[in-house]
């Protein structure tokens, strides 16, 4: 990396680091979504065929488990202010 007034400088210092980035992460995206098209599948259940399944299916179960972990775990483990100053 390049050094500017003794420090290093990293990828994402440079103002259009993250845009270049990003135009990355979403054209890998649509090439993904493209051939997924042309892929032949072989479905268990016949809906498990549809094309972006298990994209959606992925996206949903991390939102159930986001939806979970924040409104049953977290009161479980949940401690009131002031519990450890006993």
């Amino acid at each position: 990396m390049q050094e500017k007034n003794g420090e290093k400088r990293h990828l994402f210092d440079r103002p259009g680091s993250l845009n270049m980035v990003l135009r990355i992460f979403f054209s890998t995206l649509i090439v993904l979504v493209v051939i997924d098209l042309f892929v032949h599948k072989h479905p268990f259940f016949g809906f498990d065929g549809r094309p972006s399944f298990y994209g959606a299916y992925g996206f949903v179960a991390c939102v159930v488990l986001v939806l979970a972990a924040r409104f049953v775990l977290r009161p479980l483990v949940k401690r009131k202010e002031g519990y450890y100053d006993k």
